[in-house]
C-alpha cells in the first residue's frame, strides 16, 4: 500500500521520500527517493531524520509493536521443553511524529483493526495527533496483507468517515491521495 501511495503522490507532482523495510517491490517514478531500513529502530530514526523537512508523512508501515530483547546470531537449536522469548516495546513512530508535527504538516496514519474498528481507529487518530487515519479491517475478505486489493475507511480529525468499496491497491492509493489533497489544499502549492 505504501508503494502505491508513493507512486500516486509522485504522479501528481510530489517529491516523495519512501522509507521502507526489506521488500522486493520496486519504485518506478524518479521523484521517489527510497530509504531502506531493516529494523523498527532504523525506521524510527529515518522518520525522525526526514520528518522536519517534509510537508507531511503517510505512515503505512505495519511496524511490530514489540521486538525481541535478545537477537541471536545463530540458529536456535531445538531443546526439550518450552522456550520463552522476552519482548520489548518498539518506539511508536506515529506518536513521536505527532508530538513533533508543526501546524503546517499533515500526518496520516493507518490502523489495522480486528475488533471495535471505528472506535479504536478514532482513538489512535486522537492519541497520536493524526490529521487522518486509514482504517483496514481484518474482517474484510480480499483486503489487507497478501492481497492486491483493499477496502478502507478514511477517518478525519473532525470526525468524518469516508467508506470505500473493495478496490485495487492502486485505486485505493488514488482515493487516499485525493482525500489528502481535499483536506490540505496547501499541498498543491
Amino acid at each position: 500500500m505504501g508503494f502505491a501511495i508513493a507512486e500516486q503522490l509522485a504522479t501528481v507532482g510530489a517529491k516523495v521520500i519512501l522509507i521502507c523495510g526489506p521488500v522486493q517491490l520496486k519504485t518506478h517514478h524518479p521523484a521517489i527517493q527510497r530509504i531502506g531500513v531493516t529494523s523498527a529502530d532504523e525506521m524510527y530514526a529515518a522518520c525522525l531524520e526526514y520528518f522536519d523537512s517534509c510537508d507531511g508523512a503517510i505512515m503505512t508501515a505495519a511496524v511490530a509493536d514489540y521486538a525481541p530483547v535478545k537477537i541471536e546470531k545463530e540458529k536456535i537449536k531445538r531443546t526439550p521443553g518450552n522456550m520463552t522469548i522476552e519482548l520489548r516495546p518498539n518506539k511508536d513512530i506515529a506518536a513521536e511524529l505527532g508530538k513533533l508535527k508543526k501546524p503546517n504538516q499533515l500526518l496520516v496514519g493507518f490502523a489495522l483493526e480486528s475488533q471495535n474498528e471505528m472506535a479504536n481507529a478514532f482513538s489512535k487518530l486522537k492519541s497520536k495527533n493524526l490529521d487522518m487515519i486509514v482504517l483496514n479491517s481484518l474482517k474484510e475478505e480480499g483486503a489487507g496483507f497478501g492481497y492486491d486489493t483493499n477496502k478502507i475507511s478514511i477517518l478525519t480529525r473532525d470526525g468524518q468517515v469516508f467508506n470505500y468499496p473493495l478496490k485495487s491497491k492502486q485505486e485505493v492509493a488514488v482515493d487516499i491521495v485525493n482525500k489528502i489533497f481535499e483536506m490540505d489544499h496547501t499541498l498543491h502549492t
